[in-house]
């Protein structure tokens, strides 16, 4: 009989007294009127918060743009986001997502949701067939171009302003936007969480792209986030506070926007895909 390496032994028996913590998973297609369009973010209701390295983890393993968590408040929900590299502060489509596994499979009854998130108190309401968020507005101020931008996209944006979290590139037509092929490798070195790049349309009020590769992201297919600082431009750019977006990824998305000041409203469908449990 050969001799078993005493590690290797004790190592078996370990696993064996390990407890599987298995979670419920939903991926869902936010932003989004069938699958495998919009933007599928993994959501994952829990109890009480786990270790953020398991957070980031699930995260990681998960692969998808964001993964969003959220535990039971005395009055709704706390809400958290995860990129595959990073916890964000905000998350629009994740947050959409989260709303739609509430109300479809978890029995909410309630008309409006309340996440407590890392930016404040965040509603969401259903309204016809749409599920609408609202976000506080982000700031939207013109700066300078940063050097070698021009060569990072390919083409000269018009104007360059900064928000809270992210970089705005307007461009002079939609065609712009769908020809960028981003140097994700100079994009990195902005010290922003994402680059929008957007347009005026003629089929929609406006486009737009988001990049992201700082947060792990290279190209985002339909955020939200970013229309907090894309609702109050165009809403002054074109002197309306309704206005329909289409983040014009691959996968695409539309987006319903209203402009209320210091909040805005972003709303939008979403399609499960995926109802299973993961074994940690």
């Amino acid at each position: 009989m050969k001799n078993r390496n005493p590690l290797r032994v004790f190592q078996l028996i370990n696993n064996k007294n390990k407890r599987t913590m298995k979670l419920a998973i939903y991926q869902v297609d936010a932003f989004a009127e069938n699958v495998f369009t919009g933007n599928p973010a993994a959501v994952i209701p829990l109890k009480n918060w786990l270790l953020d390295e398991i957070l980031q983890n699930i995260a990681m393993e998960n692969n998808l743009s964001e993964t969003a968590y959220f535990i039971p408040a005395e009055s709704g929900f706390h809400i958290r986001w995860f990129t595959p590299a990073t916890e964000v502060n905000l998350c629009g489509h994740a947050t959409l997502a989260s709303a739609h596994v509430l109300f479809q499979h978890l029995n909410y009854q309630g008309k409006e949701i309340l996440f407590q998130s890392k930016s404040g108190v965040l509603k969401v309401k259903r309204e016809n067939e749409q599920i609408v968020l609202d976000f506080p507005t982000s700031e939207v101020n013109k700066t300078e171009s940063p050097a070698k931008i021009e060569k990072a996209f390919g083409i000269k944006p018009q104007k360059c302003f900064k928000g809270r979290e992210d970089l705005m590139f307007v461009f002079e037509k939609q065609v712009d936007i769908q020809n960028l092929k981003p140097d994700f490798n100079f994009l990195k070195t902005l010290e922003m969480r994402g680059i929008i790049a957007t347009a005026s349309s003629k089929e929609y009020d406006f486009v737009s792209r988001f990049f992201a590769p700082r947060e792990g992201i290279d190209e985002d297919p339909v955020t939200g986030s970013a229309h907090t600082m894309l609702i109050p431009f165009w809403a002054e750019r074109l002197r309306k506070k309704e206005m329909v977006a289409k983040q014009i990824s691959k996968r695409g998305g539309v987006l319903h926007c209203k402009y209320l000041g210091e909040r805005v409203e972003i709303g939008g469908k979403a399609v499960t895909y995926l109802v299973g449990e993961i074994n940690i």
